[in-house]
């Protein structure tokens, strides 16, 4: 029954964008006060991306330190990046004079755990406290993802790290000691950020740590199976979760009062034709990118489809389990960029150990239209109808926009028009999801500053400020795009395309 109402849904949605063009259907008129008085508006910097002092104060390698010292990354990596371990305080200020209310943020692992299990780092401990008390006394509230791509070294050296069920008993320690030494202050935890793109990044194309994969995929990868590996990681990650969940429902959540969720990544998908194939391709697709990691959550067990082109690729739930990992979250996060478009492709479906993308038979095909080399196409009405997918197929739970931005070159330029574009444009979108009655409860833009990114290090950035590397003290600067940001969280309706830079507001680096 379940199933037959997502075909039935999807056939309606499908239908509805086959006919929508490309444009910008989003309230184009708003402010601040628009939306509910609960709701936060944020911004996000991951640890390994911001803080820099990577080997220092007892901190000791992540699976991305090694990644991105080896021959793959091509000599960018975290090991200064914006210095926020030593300015987190300046940029917590700009956070202040921008007016954001919430910011996202990371625990480093390795800082907080040196060997992934025992003994706490009182460095690492203080500076998280410092980092915390130094949000909340600006009146910003702290939400922290607990791994963002940054397993401890010493986990995957001893047992290859989220492959083992050990991962499962060490994460959840390592969770015990963020809600105990810091959830009298935090009352939002995400367990793992981006979950499927670190299982399908890392174990099946190779190409973000620990970068893994089979070697008819890529000769670079260090060892791994591209077949078995992504569904056995998301497997340990939703036991992961859930126990960590169990634990702090169980032992801190009456007490601190607070939420705890799990983040994936969330390209929005519509059918390239109008064709059969090509809808139940996108529905197909849809259950693999958001249903894979999300069914376990709200129902306990994964989509039919997906179980049954994995075969025994995919390990099973136990009866105990699934009744675990079932509703063991209480907030979904969600990172959007862009929407693609989905093509039916029964050609891989024939092969050998398949893969994650070719179990799912399908081609995406990204239309960019008139956008810049590099950037993202501004599709707000996507991020609209996945809102409204989340609400319709799981029972509207709360959600959280955990990342959303534009990328550009990182070319010193401080007239980003295009990124101050796109967030109008997708906040606008967001509001027409609320308003027509979606439950999303915050929205934070990725990033506040230019900082180490995942795929494409230094060449490109979605920062508001922009970080001048070549500058000892790392000076930032302020964007068109945080222009329009601090505009709009103070309350003003400001379209982009008015600003200019005029005046000494965005004097400074300019290349």
């Amino acid at each position: 029954m379940i199933g037959l109402c997502f075909h039935r849904l999807f056939l309606v949605l499908a239908a509805a964008l086959a006919v929508v063009p490309v444009a910008v259907l989003a309230a184009d008129q708003y402010t601040r006060a628009d939306f509910p008085v609960d709701f936060v508006f944020g911004s996000g910097l991951s640890a390994y991306q911001y803080e820099g002092a990577a080997f220092k104060d007892g901190r000791t390698p992540s699976i991305w330190d090694t990644f991105s010292h080896s021959d793959r990354a091509n000599g960018t990596n975290g090991d200064i990046t914006c210095d926020g371990y030593h300015k987190y305080k300046e940029d917590i200020k700009l956070m202040s004079e921008m007016g954001l209310e919430a910011f996202r943020l990371s625990i480093s692992w390795a800082r907080l755990i040196p060997d992934g299990r025992g003994s706490v780092n009182p460095l690492g401990l203080q500076f998280y406290n410092n980092f915390i008390d130094e949000l909340i006394r600006h009146g910003i509230q702290p939400h922290v993802s607990l791994h963002h791509h940054d397993l401890p070294q010493a986990l995957e050296d001893e047992y290859e790290g989220w492959i083992s069920r050990k991962i499962v008993k060490d994460f959840t320690a390592y969770a015990d000691v963020c809600f105990r030494e810091f959830g009298n202050r935090v009352l939002y935890w995400t367990t793992v950020n981006e979950a499927n793109i670190f299982a399908l990044g890392g174990y099946d194309l190779g190409i973000i740590p620990p970068g893994r994969c089979s070697s008819s995929v890529s000769n670079a990868c260090s060892g791994g199976n591209s077949s078995t590996e992504p569904y056995i990681v998301g497997h340990n990650i939703l036991l992961a979760h859930s126990a960590t969940a169990k634990l702090y429902k169980k032992t801190y959540q009456v007490i601190q009062k607070g939420y705890i969720g799990f983040s994936i990544y969330n390209m929005w998908m519509v059918p390239y034709t109008n064709a059969k194939e090509d809808v139940t391709a996108t529905e197909r697709a849809i259950d693999y990118y958001i249903g894979w990691l999300i069914n376990p959550l709200m129902f306990g067990d994964y989509p039919e489809i997906v179980k049954k082109n994995a075969g025994t690729r995919i390990p099973a739930f136990t009866e105990d389990e699934s009744k675990q990992v079932k509703d063991s979250i209480d907030f979904i996060g969600v990172n959007h960029y862009t929407t693609n478009f989905v093509k039916d492709n029964p050609s891989y479906l024939p092969m050998d150990n398949r893969d994650f993308d070719a179990d799912m038979a399908i081609q995406l095909i990204y239309e960019k239209g008139d956008t810049p080399p590099g950037q993202f196409p501004i599709m707000p009405w996507g991020l609209y109808e996945l809102l409204e997918y989340l609400k319709q197929v799981y029972g509207n739970p709360a959600v959280y926009v955990h990342e959303n931005g534009q990328v550009t070159p990182r070319n010193g330029t401080l007239e980003d028009s295009s990124r101050a574009e796109y967030l109008h444009a997708y906040i606008g979108s967001l509001l027409d999801a609320v308003r027509n009655g979606s439950n999303t409860k915050g929205y934070f833009v990725w990033s506040l500053l230019d900082c180490l990114e995942l795929l494409n290090g230094f060449e490109s950035g979605f920062g508001m400020y922009y970080v001048d590397l070549n500058d000892k003290d790392l000076k930032r600067y302020e964007k068109l795009s945080g222009l329009w940001y601090t505009n709009f969280l103070k309350g003003n309706n400001v379209n982009p395309l008015d600003l200019t830079l005029a005046g000494d507001k965005l004097s400074g680096f300019l290349r």
